[in-house]
């Protein structure tokens, strides 16, 4: 049984947004500092990925742990209300997901996930995005963002 009346479980699923979340302002940010340009919302692309970087060939999903059913303690909390529902409704995002993956891979993109819990470490999250990200394209014909912080003068 829904705590919610229709009328008022429509407004609450109404303010859940599917672009320019928090989660995803904060990779975008991230990213931007660490010199990479982007494109947003890939309509073009299988799953219209949030951040699509044509260069590296390479996209970025940001995920919500709960709603695309992550492996972590927020994701893997079951509903207690409507769990019927819930629960078929998050597998079909995890098989919709997997299936863009896959579509995306075979026509040549890279897939990256980020997770909403991961965004709590920022550093690591840096690292594993410069590590997945770094191969391939160059950064809006600026020198590798891994090697300015390293100090690394840009003609060396």
């Amino acid at each position: 049984m829904d705590v919610f009346t229709p009328v008022e479980r429509s407004a609450v699923m109404a303010r859940v947004r599917g672009k320019n979340t928090a989660p995803e302002m904060q990779v975008r940010r991230l990213l931007h500092r660490l010199g990479f340009r982007y494109r947003l919302h890939g309509r073009d692309l299988p799953g219209s990925p949030d951040l699509v970087l044509p260069k590296r060939r390479a996209v970025v999903f940001v995920h919500g742990c709960f709603w695309h059913g992550h492996d972590c303690p927020r994701g893997a909390r079951a509903p207690k209300q409507n769990a019927a529902y819930w629960t078929a409704k998050i597998g079909r995002n995890r098989m919709r997901d997997a299936d863009v993956a896959g579509r995306l891979a075979a026509a040549g993109w890279r897939v990256l996930t980020v997770w909403e819990c991961e965004l709590k470490d920022d550093a690591a999250l840096a690292v594993r995005l410069l590590q997945a990200l770094s191969d391939g394209g160059g950064v809006s014909g600026r020198a590798d963002p891994a090697r300015r912080r390293a100090g690394t003068p840009h003609n060396a």
